[in-house]
């Protein structure tokens, strides 16, 4: 019996071993390879529904968890992609070659992370998927998941990006192939920090800016994206607004801002220099890597105080008279034309509104549902901003009896000068 067992033992151990090695897989790069399929079967007929069916079954549904979930995370789908491949045809020959590059990158992928491990021991396992985008996202993570986008990750000033909005434009021009390590530590270091999204913009730059600090110190490569770049050369001027908005919940004039933003994510770059300076300041350089990425960004006061003890900002912090500062120098709603808010008894075939700002607005707006949700959203249209900037007109359809709402807020709204307009809610009956 021990001889048969042996035996059968000896039969499986192979198996068992390369079970063992797939768990350990941390990298996945198989989605490239599907997408360029899918994209040269679209190209072999003109056919709109053969091309969506080909994107489906071959790119699609044979695609990774990873995948999955970035299509969730952005809002990809099949049409998408079609819509992209016909609309940016230069873009889209320049980058595949950048993309297959990716797999000769997983060594010192998987060296960083090695790396990683070595500067904070804790660092708990996670997945890299390295997939094709709709050009919404170079990177982010879900839950356990590194998610990058190679078509924008792996573009360099060499990537043909003439069909392009400025954004991206800017991304690529400032952007290195040897980036994709960093990028993906950054992103790694993201699996690594408490769950949960500050609501203060200090909690959300330094989120971001403590990813591209703990990379550039695993990496031991200087970060030259546009925003570091921008970020070196202006960082007096930056210091002094970043400090007056910081306590404040408006993110617009620092993350996420490509599309509306000339020099956009320049929180990332307060982030990291806020980061630096804690680093810097503490004698066990361990403990302080490890106290940057596990902070918790829903706590207002350890954030508060981490700034404090970062040595960053020399003079003494006052919260609640920057909050006033900050909101004194914000462009607010004055009217509306019709007056319409609170009333019950507005006439159905009224069919524009007019806002009425404090001082010009620039390019830019947001109008988010109110209470009542979609169902309640009387806007159809927008007719858009006067000759001074001062106004703004919205198209509306209304029905007899029906309560409308829905909120003007700073997201996209700002001033001239950079700061996002006050929240306004309109709220109406229609007779």
């Amino acid at each position: 019996m021990k001889y048969i067992y042996f035996i059968a033992f000896a039969f499986c151990f192979p198996l068992f071993v390369n079970a063992q090695q797939r768990s350990f897989t941390t990298v996945y790069t198989a989605d490239i390879d599907r997408f360029w399929i899918a994209f040269d079967s679209v190209a072999t007929t003109s056919d709109t529904a053969k091309q969506l069916n080909f994107i489906q079954k071959l790119y699609v549904d044979k695609g990774t968890e990873g995948l999955k979930a970035f299509m969730k995370a952005r809002d990809y789908n099949a049409k998408l992609w079609v819509a992209l491949i016909h609309k940016y045809p230069a873009f889209w020959k320049s980058i595949r070659s950048n993309t297959l590059l990716v797999k000769g990158q997983v060594p010192a992928i998987n060296k960083s992370i090695q790396n990683f491990k070595k500067l904070y021991p804790e660092m708990k396992p996670a997945k890299m998927y390295f997939t094709v985008g709709g050009l919404r996202s170079g990177g982010t993570t879900t839950n356990d998941m590194v998610l990058v986008g190679t078509e924008i990750a792996t573009a360099d000033k060499n990537t043909d990006a003439s069909e392009l909005n400025d954004w991206l434009k800017n991304v690529f021009k400032n952007q290195e192939s040897s980036n994709l390590v960093a990028l993906n530590v950054h992103e790694y270091v993201h699996t690594q920090q408490k769950p949960g999204e500050g609501n203060l913009l200090l909690a959300q730059t330094i989120t971001e800016g403590a990813a591209d600090f703990i990379a550039e110190l695993v990496t031991q490569r200087k970060n030259n994206s546009a925003y570091m770049l921008y970020g070196r050369a202006h960082e007096k001027e930056l210091k002094e607004k970043f400090r007056i908005e910081m306590f404040s919940t408006a993110t617009g004039n620092w993350l996420y801002n490509g599309s509306s933003s000339a020099h956009a994510d320049l929180g990332y770059f307060m982030g990291y220099v806020i980061c630096q300076a804690y680093y810097q300041s503490q004698h066990d350089k361990k403990q302080a890597i490890k106290k940057i990425i596990e902070l918790d960004y829903t706590n207002e006061q350890q954030i508060a105080d981490f700034l404090r003890q970062s040595g960053y900002y020399t003079e003494p912090i006052d919260k609640q008279e920057l909050l006033k500062q900050f909101e004194s120098l914000q462009p607010e709603v004055v009217s509306l034309y019709p007056n319409v808010n609170l009333m019950e008894d507005v006439l159905p075939t009224l069919t524009e509104l007019t806002l009425n700002f404090s001082e010009p607005m620039d390019k830019g707006y947001s109008i988010a549902f109110g209470e009542g949700g979609k169902d309640h959203f009387p806007i159809s249209g927008i007719a858009g901003f006067s000759d001074d900037r001062k106004s703004f007109k919205l198209k509306l359809n209304l029905q007899p009896g029906k309560t409308y709402d829905f909120v003007i807020n700073g997201n996209g709204f700002k001033s001239k000068t950079g700061y996002p307009l006050k929240s306004y809610t309109v709220h109406f009956k229609v007779k």
